[in-house]
């Protein structure tokens, strides 16, 4: 295939975009049909209630049985705090999709050359968790009041599950595994290995136990929700680290 001058990125382009305009608008197209692409599926994966709640209810007894399910008392702590409140619920929206699009963005232009590792590792994390989102719908601790949870969103932030959008599109019975948990825990690393000064890598090695908590603490994940969202992204990064081995054998 020749290789045309419009398709070359001028020198003026390559001050700012490390690949020109036109492989950003790729980029972002390819994202952004992802995105689409995801959470319609997500949202019509599986709404089997009887399931989610039965999944749900199954998690509660084995964290029980295990003296673990230390999820009410991280909500009790953030149900005493209004700032913790506030910004715990702000975690939760922002990290899925707002900072991991601008790290995204940010290796795109400072660090191009492991753009594509970064990015097929997000893609291949989340689809994964769609996956166990058709086969094991659950049910996420907010709709379990009984046992004493709460719905730290509804309660505290303007946006919520029953906004507008988010109903729309968001599948309310996809706890197992955590993609909060996958992706954060992606980006986290990912990030403290390409800046520079101490404290960036402590920020960005923070970023993943913070978002944890946080998403513990809104009453939308279990711990072994969380567990589950690390092992989809150390699977995901396996199997590309796998087949990054292959082609050279």
């Amino acid at each position: 295939m020749s290789v045309t001058a419009a398709t070359i990125p001028s020198q003026d382009e390559r001050k700012v975009l490390p690949r020109g305009w036109a492989d950003l608008v790729l980029q972002i197209a390819i994202w952004f049909g992802f995105l689409a692409a995801y959470q319609v599926a997500r949202g019509v994966a599986d709404r089997n209630a009887a399931a989610a709640f039965e999944n749900g209810l199954k998690v509660i007894d084995l964290e029980s049985r295990a003296n673990s399910l230390f999820e009410l008392s991280l909500q009790g702590l953030v149900g005493s705090s209004q700032l913790l409140a506030v910004v715990t619920s702000w975690t939760y929206w922002l990290s899925q999709f707002t900072v991991l699009g601008l790290a995204l963005l940010w290796v795109y232009l400072r660090r191009n050359d492991v753009f594509s590792g970064f990015r097929n590792l997000i893609m291949l994390a989340n689809v994964i968790g769609l996956a166990g989102y058709v086969f094991l719908p659950t049910a996420p601790p907010r709709m379990f009041p009984d046992v004493g949870f709460v719905d730290t969103l509804a309660r505290f932030a303007s946006l919520n599950h029953g906004s507008g959008l988010v109903q729309l599109a968001s599948n309310p019975y996809a706890a197992m595994p955590s993609l909060h948990s996958a992706d954060s825990l992606i980006v986290g690393l990912i990030m403290a290995s390409l800046v520079t000064r101490w404290w960036a890598k402590a920020l960005w090695l923070a970023w993943a136990p913070w978002v944890w908590f946080s998403v513990m603490a809104t009453g939308n994940h279990f711990w072994l929700d969380i567990a589950a969202g690390v092992l989809v992204a150390a699977v995901a990064a396996l199997v590309l680290e796998r087949r990054r081995l292959l082609r050279f054998i």
